[in-house]
């Protein structure tokens, strides 16, 4: 599933192609979203021009004119491309959007886990998607006292807490993986037994790392690419993600592979303690 680098990625490639441009026609192929894409809404949306592109956790706003937005999330397969006109439409093209100089914003899902939502912008908050997440990890707030909080008392394995989208707001397993990493921290350490330093490590090294991934326009094993259609380059540069049974980057150990629920977790036995 695409994590805040990704999506951060196709909000910056989505910008050049859409800032500006009006919508002519929304077409809508395939209904059957995680949540069933409101035809209807989408239809409406036909003569408003894109204001704004921004992002809020895992989630890309498209801001329309008269206070709409259109919300997506890409799922565990989601895209969205922008294509010239005259490509040929790809099976699992669900949502087609005509612009007004005719190019065209395709939504590409093949396993139909995305959402496609449109609202006004007062209530936008107001959307379950959206009501209770977290702090983003590039707000200032994301300090060793803010983290520090959750963990006091929590039994929870750290890599879990990671994940929680109510406390950061877009990490994911990878990020939270690699998070560790550089912290020195174990993906199954309870969060309760680690100390403030530990916190410490894992807050500053958040947001420096999701800005190296990020440079790296994500992450691509399989399925997410950017609005032109291009996969990212992070892969090459993960410390311990994936890449179980090789030799750690910084020191001879082996990378390890855990179970954590129904997750795996990566960690360097040597570096990680």
């Amino acid at each position: 599933m695409p994590e805040l680098p990704e999506v951060e990625t196709v909000c910056r490639s989505l910008r050049p192609h859409l800032l500006g441009r009006t919508i002519a026609r929304v077409e809508v192929i395939e209904p059957r979203l995680r949540v069933p894409v409101n035809r209807r809404a989408l239809h409406r949306l036909t003569g408003r021009r894109i204001e704004k592109i921004s992002r809020t956790a895992k989630y890309i706003l498209l801001h329309l004119s008269g206070g709409v937005v259109w919300m997506f999330h890409l799922g565990m397969s989601g895209k969205l491309i922008c294509v010239k006109p005259d490509t040929a439409r790809r099976k699992h093209d669900h949502i087609i959007v005509r612009l007004d100089n005719g190019a065209e914003l395709r939504y590409h899902d093949p396993r139909r886990f995305g959402l496609s939502v449109v609202c006004r912008r007062e209530h936008l908050l107001e959307l379950p998607q959206l009501r209770h997440v977290g702090i983003d990890p590039f707000d200032p707030r994301l300090t060793a006292d803010y983290l520090f909080s959750f963990t006091r008392g929590s039994t929870r394995r750290i890599r879990d807490l990671l994940l929680d989208q109510q406390i950061i707001a877009g990490l994911g397993n990878i990020y939270a993986n690699e998070v560790l990493a550089i912290a020195g921290v174990k993906p199954t350490a309870r969060a309760y037994r680690l100390t403030r330093t530990q916190i410490k490590k894992i807050a500053e090294a958040i947001p420096r790392l999701l800005a190296d991934a990020i440079r790296w326009c994500g992450t691509s094993f399989s399925d997410y690419r950017d609005a032109d259609d291009r996969s990212g380059e992070f892969q090459k540069h993960l410390r311990v993600y994936d890449r179980h049974g090789e030799q750690c980057r910084t020191c001879a150990s082996v990378i390890k592979r855990v179970a954590i629920g129904n997750r795996s977790g990566y960690y360097c036995p040597g570096c990680q303690k």
